[in-house]
């Protein structure tokens, strides 16, 4: 009998330490479990890839056993087996992927013992939350050089728009800024309005003496700061040309000849006139331009046949030809840029000098300056929100 209390009392202490060792192994388990979890959540504690790599690798070294490993993250792609781990004499490298690019490694030397097996184990499963947080810091550093480039451009933008503000003014300042006063036997207005911050279409009038007025409109072929600048250009070379005696033919030959010299490669469609301010007659002269208009008291729309030249800068020494028109008391002389009939709307149906002349029709009783504000109202109300395309500019002369 004492034989067999012996035999299971040794089995009974067989089967405590048994379960002795089971419980260690799964004690140990769980806190490299604990361990793991804690070391991986740190992880996102940064965003900044330099921060990142040091706490990687601190947490790394932890894992493996301080002392006994020498553990190293990298950025990149480090070596040429992208897929499975490398294993190294005394160690491994452990490629670091996301979205099955590789992104970085994981390698450690050292540590050749019985648990060295399952420390590698161990970094491989801490290889996937640094990988996570490797791929995050990628995204963000992307990000903020995305938002840097982005303030740049935006600072760009901000000095560009304030320079166009500024060259919009200097723009204007080419431009009359004074209607004539109410004793004046004519009344003479005029508007532009550009589809940029500037523009190419471009007006101007002003008392060559006490007896003859001088007035013009223009459109330059392009668009922005080239159309400006040309604008200026054109504007004054025709004030510093034009003078008492000058005929507007004579005048245009002589810009166009200078605009040809400077081989600026864009030109400007133009009408200029001279009021005989006493007679009523007028002398205009056509460069390329939009038929003009004369709005008789009675409200009779009438087009202004004009001898058709070409716009200035296209090619020298042509000669332009004047017309003479006599515009009687209660007259209106209407000249605009194309930007007014050919407004589009959202159905891409262009104003037209059709509702032009019905428009003009409807304005007997109107002065200069509301036969324009009329005129623009209608054609942006024809666009129905439709962007405004082309630069405008009008002017209307009448005689009192």
């Amino acid at each position: 009998m004492s034989v067999i209390y012996l035999v299971i009392g040794a089995a009974g202490v067989g089967a405590a330490i048994c379960a002795a060792i089971v419980n260690r192994r799964l004690a140990a388990r769980l806190k490299a479990a604990e361990k793991l979890f804690e070391l991986s959540s740190g992880l996102h504690s940064s965003l900044r890839r330099s921060e990142l790599l040091q706490t990687a690798e601190a947490a790394a070294r932890e894992l493996a056993g301080a002392g006994e490993s020498a553990v190293s993250v990298t950025y990149g792609d480090t070596t040429a087996d992208t897929h499975a781990n490398v294993r190294m004499e005394g160690g491994g490298a452990i490629p670091i992927e996301a979205d099955g690019k590789r992104i970085g490694s994981l390698q450690w030397t050292g540590g050749r013992d019985a648990g060295a097996g399952a420390r590698g184990e161990l970094l491989s499963r801490f290889a996937r939350p640094l990988a996570l947080a490797m791929d995050n810091a990628n995204r963000y550093e992307a990000l903020e050089e995305s938002v840097g480039e982005l303030q740049t451009v935006s600072s760009l933008r901000e000095r560009l728009e304030s320079e166009l503000q500024i060259a919009g003014s200097i723009q204007l300042s080419f431009l009359p800024t004074t209607m004539p006063s109410s004793n004046e036997p004519f009344d003479v207005c005029a508007l532009l309005k550009s589809a940029k911050e500037v523009g190419g279409d471009f007006y101007n009038f002003y008392k060559i003496d006490d007896r003859h007025l001088f007035f013009t409109l223009g459109d330059v072929s392009d668009k922005g700061i080239p159309a400006a600048l040309f604008m200026a250009m054109t504007l004054s070379l025709i004030k510093g040309s034009m003078r008492a005696g000058l005929t507007p033919g004579e005048l245009l030959g002589k810009v166009n000849d200078m605009l040809c010299a400077d081989d600026a490669q864009l030109f400007a469609t133009i009408v200029c006139g001279v009021l005989q301010i006493d007679t009523g007659e007028i002398v205009l002269c056509d460069g390329g331009h939009c038929t003009p208009y004369i709005v008789k008291a009675d409200g009779t729309v009438m087009p202004v046949k004009l001898k058709k030249g070409i716009p200035l800068g296209s090619f020298p020494e042509f000669e332009y030809t004047n017309v003479s028109l006599q515009l009687d008391k209660g007259d209106r002389l209407v000249v605009y840029t194309d930007g007014i009939t050919e407004a589009e709307n959202g159905a891409q149906e262009q104003y037209s000098t059709n509702r032009l002349e019905r428009f003009l029709s409807l304005t007997k009783d109107y002065s200069s300056a509301e036969i324009i504000d009329a005129l623009l109202m209608d054609v942006f109300m024809f666009a129905d929100g439709a962007p405004q395309s082309d630069d405008i500019a009008v002017l209307c002369l009448s005689r009192r």
